[in-house]
C-alpha cells in the first residue's frame, strides 16, 4: 500500500492543490494528515484526493465541527493499519505523547506534524515521520511524504521540485 502523508497545509491553496497533484501522480491509496488543515474550505482542494484521507487535529485547527462536517476529522490521534504495519498518527504538540506513542512498542510508525520541518528517525524500533509543512510557510519548503508499506520504504520529497528531501527504509 502507497500512503501519502502531509501536515500543517495551513489554508494554502495552491499549495494543497500541488501536493494533492503530486500525491494523486503517485497513485496512493490512502493520504494521511497530520493536522492543521485551519479552515474547512480546504475540503474543496483536499476533495480532489483519488484516495480516502484520514487525519487528526492540529493545534491550529479552530474550526473543528466544520472540519469534522467537511473532512470527517475527529480527533487528536488516529490509528490505521496497512498491510499489518500499525501507524499512529498525532499533530505531535506535545512531545510526551508523541515518545510515549513511539515507545510503547504497539506501532511501527508515528506520524508528526506541527514543526513544519521534515525528518525521518528511528525511535527505538519505531520510525518516526514528520512529512513537514505543504504550506511552506516556516521553512520555505512545502513537502509530503510517501510510506510504502510494501517496500517498508518511507520518502520525503519537494513537491515543488520533485525533489527526494529523505528516505529511509524501515
Amino acid at each position: 500500500m502507497r500512503i501519502g502523508i502531509m501536515s500543517d497545509t495551513h489554508d494554502n491553496l495552491p499549495a494543497i492543490r500541488k501536493a494533492v497533484e503530486f500525491l494523486n501522480s503517485r497513485n496512493v491509496d490512502l493520504v494521511i494528515h497530520a493536522g492543521d488543515y485551519v479552515a474547512p474550505f480546504v475540503a474543496n482542494e483536499l476533495g480532489n484526493l483519488n484516495a480516502p484521507l484520514k487525519g487528526v487535529f492540529g493545534n491550529n485547527d479552530g474550526e473543528r465541527k466544520g472540519l469534522h462536517e467537511a473532512l470527517g476529522i475527529y480527533d487528536e490521534i488516529l490509528e490505521v493499519e496497512a498491510d499489518g504495519m500499525r501507524i499512529a498518527v498525532t499533530h505531535g504538540t506535545d512531545e510526551r505523547i508523541v515518545r510515549a506513542l513511539a515507545r510503547s512498542r504497539l506501532y511501527d510508525v508515528v506520524v508528526v506534524g506541527h514543526t513544519h520541518r521534515y525528518e525521518i528517525r528511528e525511535e527505538g524500533r519505531t520510525i518516526l515521520i514528520n512529512p513537514g509543512e505543504v504550506c511552506g510557510y516556516v521553512t520555505g519548503v512545502k513537502s509530503v511524504a510517501l510510506l510504502d508499506s510494501r517496500r517498508r520504504e518511507v520518502q520525503i520529497f519537494n513537491i515543488e521540485t520533485g525533489e527526494l528531501l529523505g528516505a529511509m527504509s524501515l
